[in-house]
């Protein structure tokens, strides 16, 4: 069995391995960061450590959130280090067996393909994994 921490984005349900989870909290005020790339929200103070978070949305090909809308944050382990991905809902925590695991689907966009390590049917839809690492690095 693997339990992932799901999110939604744009719609769709995403999850991240329980094990890159630090915690997942209402988003932060934000510093921006001058020059920075685009997806790269700002740096938030979290408990006295300076964290960075990047907005999954431009990095998955969605629209900005709308102005009003407050995002939350996941907070995963990437390289040691603390990292505060933007989502619009945070969800449960799903188990699922290996049986289930299939490869990104083929109707996925190609830029996004990239960010997916897998998929899982639920009966509540389609599970999106999320490949932290490449997702940050993009």
């Amino acid at each position: 069995m693997s339990q992932f921490v799901t999110f939604t984005l744009g719609g769709s349900l995403y999850g991240v391995a329980v094990t890159r989870v630090q915690e997942a909290l209402r988003a932060h005020t934000r510093t921006r960061v001058p020059l920075a790339p685009v997806g790269v929200a700002g740096l938030v103070n979290l408990r006295g450590q300076v964290v960075l978070t990047v907005d999954l949305r431009p990095r998955l090909g969605l629209a900005p959130l709308a102005d009003d809308a407050e995002p939350m944050m996941v907070v995963v382990q990437v390289d040691g280090e603390p990292v505060s991905l933007l989502v619009d809902e945070i969800g449960d925590v799903v188990d699922v067996g290996p049986d289930a695991f299939e490869p990104p689907p083929d109707t996925l966009d190609l830029e996004l393909r990239t960010l997916i390590l897998g998929a899982y049917k639920l009966d509540a839809g389609l599970l999106l994994v999320l490949d932290v690492d490449a997702a940050v690095a993009a």
